[in-house]
């Protein structure tokens, strides 16, 4: 610990980190409720974002989770109701059980205990997975017809091994250059239609429809209500959201935010409630809170019907039909983690980035949101790659060349953009634990295996 005196306050500074899995101890009913949860949203999203199998969900993202639900999960019973498309699991005799509603166009909801279905939200649509996109890449699915070097191939091939990680378990790659798709493999239960939680690649993704919107107000207060003047924290500006400098505490390092992802628990109930430890813009420390508070300010700064509607003025344009953006019951997007995505989409969403946010011959981002989202400014992790505004900075110490950024999240989710290449990879994952995939090796490997 670092003491910082400033404005005659002595405040904590921890040490950084940008760890994503770390251990959060808890017991008891709470811990059943919250595993329940976890179960109850993966098994509701899984089905009706993505068309999964229960055995299948429990094989691939129920597998290698947490090591204080690993235990649980295994033993909850859930009850799929296709007709109500929701997801009951129960974990205490004396309580109701947990459960997560679908409703079409938001994905799923997880409800807190003993929470009912929200009548604005349901669907009378049933689910259905979209089919093949009949206009040609990238704006659909047509026209796709990789054709990779024998190199290229074997190098792709790998990453469905160990080469990049004891452990790990690629479900999905696409190689992308000069716009059109070198490569793309799927492993079993996935394909192009398939998709899966992005995990903190929805941070980017928050990053990317933040600047649909709100570019100019970086430097200003983050519009909190709950932050009122004289609150310190009234202090915290869009910017030191975006960057992880927001200088609050948050429960563990990293932060796991369980009980908002899994527990019924709101984002303008816990991400508002924590106190300072570091005075903004003078600590990195990766935190889910920093981003599901930029994106709960944006919510207060644009309007309901806007706001609403944010997800969809990206993923529209973009052709990314199989892309869902979640809700907690108050309706806050969970943008921190809580969007499920193809890799095709994904590369799609890389794709745009690359072109400084233009689509198809049309600007979407404002001209410099792109330099702003890959340049560092302010504090940075201590060790490994730099950090931009929701984007990791990856070059030479990397291996790979100067300008490279990424997107990347739990369970090995990564969107790499290598500018000087005209190059995007996509990589899906499924990895349980600690196995870790090397996603710039791969990639230093995938250019080195272009022509």
């Amino acid at each position: 610990m670092q003491i910082l005196k400033a404005a005659g306050l002595a405040l904590l500074v921890s040490v950084p980190t940008s760890a994503q899995i770390v251990g959060q101890p808890s017991a008891g009913t709470y811990q059943r409720a919250v595993a329940a949860g976890y179960k109850a949203a993966l098994y509701c999203s899984g089905i009706f974002n993505a068309g999964r199998t229960p055995e299948q969900i429990d094989a691939d993202e129920l597998a290698g989770i947490y090591p204080d639900y690993q235990k649980i999960v295994p033993t909850l019973t859930a009850n799929v109701d296709r007709t109500r498309q929701s997801v009951s699991v129960g974990f205490d005799p004396k309580l109701p059980p947990r459960r997560a509603e679908w409703t079409s166009g938001h994905g799923c909801v997880t409800l807190p205990i003993g929470g009912t279905a929200l009548a604005s939200r349901k669907s009378t649509a049933a689910p259905s997975i979209r089919a093949a996109d009949p206009r040609r890449w990238p704006q659909g699915d047509a026209g796709i017809a990789p054709r990779p070097s024998a190199t290229l191939t074997g190098v792709v091939g790998q990453a469905f091994g160990t080469s990049y990680g004891v452990g790990t378990k690629t479900v999905g790659v696409i190689v992308v250059q000069d716009g059109k798709v070198l490569a793309e493999q799927y492993g079993s239960g996935f394909g192009p239609f398939v998709s899966n939680r992005t995990w903190s690649v929805g941070k980017s993704i928050a990053g990317t429809l933040i600047g649909l919107t709100n570019a100019g107000a970086l430097k200003a207060p983050a519009a909190v209500p709950q932050w009122k003047a004289g609150d310190p924290r009234h202090a915290i500006t869009l910017d030191n959201l975006l960057r992880m400098g927001s200088g609050l505490h948050s429960d563990t390092a990293g932060n796991r935010t369980d009980a908002i992802y899994f527990g019924g628990t709101t984002v303008d109930e816990q991400a508002v409630s924590w106190p300072l430890e570091a005075l903004p813009g003078t600590r990195f420390r990766y935190a889910n809170n920093d981003i599901l508070l930029a994106v709960y300010a944006t919510r207060n700064a644009i309007g309901e019907a806007r706001y609403r509607a944010l997800p969809g003025s990206l993923f529209g344009p973009l052709g990314m039909e199989h892309t869902v953006a979640e809700t907690d019951w108050h309706g806050n997007y969970i943008l921190s983690s809580q969007v499920w995505s193809t890799a095709r989409d994904l590369a799609r969403l890389g794709l745009f980035w690359s072109q400084d946010g233009v689509w198809q011959g049309k600007r979407l981002l404002p001209a410099g949101w792109m330099r702003t989202m890959t340049t560092p400014s302010g504090p940075q992790p201590l060790s490994g790659p730099g950090y931009g505004a929701t984007m990791w900075l990856f070059g030479p110490k990397q291996g790979l060349p100067e300008g490279s950024y990424a997107a990347q999240g739990n369970r090995g989710q990564y969107v790499m953009v290598i500018s000087s290449r005209q190059l995007v990879i996509v990589r899906r994952g499924e990895d349980p634990g600690a196995a870790r995939f090397d996603i710039a090796r791969f990639a230093a490997d995938v250019v080195a295996a272009l022509p």
